[in-house]
């Protein structure tokens, strides 16, 4: 379903002249594709939702480092490009309730020092994909486990 959606969202870019939404867009499916090509399988929803939350911290990452060198044409573009991928994710979760899981988490684990993150990241990760960013889970981990 994700991946028709795609499809038919890179032919409306393409009918608008969108170049940002076609070429962003088109990344996307080139990611899905070569995923989906080193595996030899066919990807479902929640696999394609994982690769396009990757796409999604590939920009974010590197908006940090093109604000450092003042580009105001490409930060626009890269903020842009952020934001036609977050249509395709589900809505992120709040510190609240990332708070929350990451609590039930540790209690359903049993997780009680810092020796444990590791157990508790990738179970979280795993309940959130798409929803929240690594980094704020790792930082929540960390504050609830020390």
């Amino acid at each position: 379903m994700l991946k028709e959606r795609l499809m038919q969202d890179f032919k409306d870019a393409m009918k608008e002249k969108d170049e940002l939404k076609k070429n962003t867009v088109m990344m996307i499916r080139a990611a899905i594709l070569q995923v989906e090509k080193d595996t030899q399988k066919e990807l479902d929803d929640d696999a394609i939702t994982e690769i396009i939350a990757k796409e999604l911290k590939k920009r974010k990452d590197s908006l940090e480092e093109i604000q450092k060198s003042d580009r105001a044409d490409m930060i626009a573009q890269v903020q842009a490009e952020i934001g036609i991928i977050k249509n395709y994710l589900p809505e992120e979760l709040s510190v609240e309730e990332l708070t929350k899981i990451i609590q039930d988490t540790i209690s359903e684990l049993e997780a009680t020092s810092m020796k444990d993150m590791g157990k508790v990241m990738q179970s979280v990760k795993a309940k959130t994909t798409g929803r929240a960013d690594g980094k704020t889970i790792n930082e929540i981990v960390k504050k609830l486990l020390s």
